[in-house]
């Protein structure tokens, strides 16, 4: 299949060419959504979506360095994760030089909607955020839980992020959440980026044992899966230096094309709530109730929750 004639799209000052827009990347076939019939979507289908998403996403990819998650023969061919920017790139594309051992990264970052669409058309499907922005690489504004079912049990994934959410609230942190597209749930807490990320990490870790050692039988913190069994992994790993966690509205490459989504508290307890509750069919909705209008503007610094934290440890 050639995947039809390239189409322009006018974004802005710049002009976007998207190549087979007729390609599929997300074939019809079985698993989307809770077990129905996936729906199938095309190149042309992604950079719709990220067009109408494109005022809901952005802000949460600003002044961020981008790991790119590419399927360019579609969610059934290879993967590769992309970090550095190639050189065929737009110049008017930002990006951000970071440090690593022995060198640097030059991240794509994602300012502007031409730049998600560009991205679109390069069949990345998923955009992996770093906590922190290019301009304090080491200060991250995002803390991150992760919370990992073994299996594929929503209910133990609510469970957890009820328990969790109680805890942040004890530690007067506010707190959002966000369905991965995945299997499970984000829980993100706004930072003032005044802590680096090893005592953010430090922080994480030790909220994470409370949450464990409170609830044995559900909860684990074990970074090793096989000292886990069944129980649901709290998992703070995003919470380090060129860690990313996946963004919100950036689309899964799964089967229906789920989206990662902000919810509100308050869906948590939907009875039809799963992690992959809402695809790029119908996520716009969603997010057009910005869900996460009141706790992201409510960043914090860390230092009295540790103290708070630290009481309840004894």
């Amino acid at each position: 299949m050639s995947g039809g004639a390239a189409r322009t799209v006018r974004a802005g000052r710049h002009t976007v060419e998207v190549h087979r827009p007729d390609k599929v990347l997300f074939p019809k076939g079985d698993g989307g959504g809770e077990g129905g019939a996936a729906e199938e979507y095309t190149k042309g289908d992604l950079v719709d979506y990220y067009r109408a998403v494109a005022p809901f996403v952005l802000p949460h990819l600003r002044g961020r360095p981008l790991m790119l998650e590419r399927y360019p023969d579609g969610v059934d061919g290879p993967r590769f994760m992309q970090k550095n920017t190639p050189e065929h790139y737009p110049d008017w594309i930002s990006r951000a030089e970071v440090g690593k051992e022995g060198g640097t990264v030059c991240h794509t970052v994602c300012d502007d909607t031409a730049t998600l669409l560009y991205l679109a058309d390069q069949a990345a499907l998923t955009l992996h955020r770093w906590p922190s922005r290019a301009g304090r690489v080491d200060r991250p504004d995002r803390m991150v839980f992760d919370l990992d079912p073994a299996g594929d049990d929503f209910e133990a994934v609510r469970e957890a992020a009820r328990l969790l959410g109680e805890l942040l609230d004890e530690l007067e942190l506010p707190s959002a959440l966000m369905t991965t597209g995945s299997r499970g749930l984000h829980v993100v807490v706004p930072l003032s980026a005044r802590q680096e990320f090893d005592a953010v990490r430090e922080f994480a870790r030790d909220v994470a044992a409370v949450l464990a050692a409170a609830h044995p039988d559900r909860l684990t913190a074990a970074v090793r899966k096989k000292d886990r069994g069944e129980r649901l992994y709290l998992d703070i790993q995003r919470n380090a230096y060129a860690q990313t966690a996946v963004a919100p509205f950036t689309v899964r490459a799964r089967p229906g094309a789920p989206v990662a989504t902000p919810i509100s508290w308050d869906q948590l307890e939907d009875p039809a709530l799963h992690a992959r509750r809402w695809t790029i069919a119908d996520v716009v909705d969603q997010a057009r109730t910005r869900p996460w209008a009141g706790a992201m503007s409510r960043a914090r610094t860390l230092g009295p929750a540790r103290r708070r934290l630290n009481a309840l440890r004894g």
